[in-house]
């Protein structure tokens, strides 16, 4: 068995300090970031591999984007794709020992404006999930788990209000079936549904609000999936609200779910 979480870190180098309390006290064996904004060689990996995150895959960019696997179990670095050649270090791959590959990806938040037309942004994220899920047609996952940033809350009960958010960017209707057909391509579940089917669910409240925990306009915009020939050994997600109050935090919090597969 092993525990994956995943987590938009917005700067692993600012918030380092973050990133070592939670594996200090939550101990997942895989931790996935992304908005790491740091080219790989100044990503604080030092302070990781003393916490026994010996293991790391990475992709970087300077200033923006940028993803990471870090682990306490032996992976190896599986590659990564360039969804929709824009040229940013969104995906990268990495593969444990009993042969599961994991995908830490960063999907484009994609603007304001819901219109490709008028915001280029959101064209980007139109066409990354659109290249995601062709990759998938072209070549089924097995024996998969990809969790990340996919900046799209689905369902109705993954925003703090469905009326209110179906013309924001990350609700809108487009946005969903574009990430539906990426899902379905794939034969990917949805971990964390299956686990917690009902009720409001965020992993993200907005750095605009004054009280965001009085607040509590939520989004659901992080994700764990699994392929249907593994998805029924994924249990016991979670999500670290609480995170979200810690000292200048991410405005997203970390996600969290176990798999029963022997390492």
């Amino acid at each position: 068995m092993f525990t994956i979480a995943t987590w938009n870190i917005n700067s692993v180098r600012l918030r380092a300090g973050l990133v070592t309390r939670l594996l200090g006290e939550e101990a997942p064996d895989i931790l996935c970031l992304q908005e790491c904004k740091s080219p790989v060689e100044k990503m604080p990996f030092e302070l990781f591999h003393e916490l026994g995150y010996r293991w790391i895959v990475a992709r970087g960019q300077r200033g923006y984007n940028g993803v990471a696997i870090m682990s306490r179990l032996p992976i190896t670095d599986a590659g990564d794709r360039d969804h929709a050649g824009l040229g940013h270090a969104r995906h990268v791959a990495a593969r444990l020992e009993n042969g599961v590959t994991i995908h830490n990806v960063y999907v484009p938040a994609g603007g304001d404006v819901p219109d490709r037309d008028q915001n280029v942004k959101f064209g980007q994220k139109l066409d990354y999930l659109t290249d995601m899920r062709d990759s998938f047609h072209a070549e089924k996952p097995e024996r998969s788990i990809l969790v990340g940033d996919l900046n799209i809350a689905p369902m109705e009960d993954d925003v703090w209000s469905h009326k209110a958010m179906q013309k924001i960017v990350s609700h809108t209707p487009v946005e969903i079936e574009h990430l539906a057909q990426a899902q379905d391509a794939g034969g990917w579940v949805d971990v964390t549904r299956k686990d917690i089917p009902q009720g409001k669910l965020y992993s993200w409240w907005s750095y605009r609000a004054r009280d965001w925990d009085a607040a509590d306009k939520g989004r659901r915009l992080d994700h764990i999936w699994a392929t249907g020939d593994i998805a029924q050994a994924g249990h016991a997600s979670r999500i670290l609200r609480t995170v979200r109050g810690w000292d200048q935090p991410s405005d997203h919090v970390p996600v969290f779910a176990c798999f029963d597969l022997r390492v």
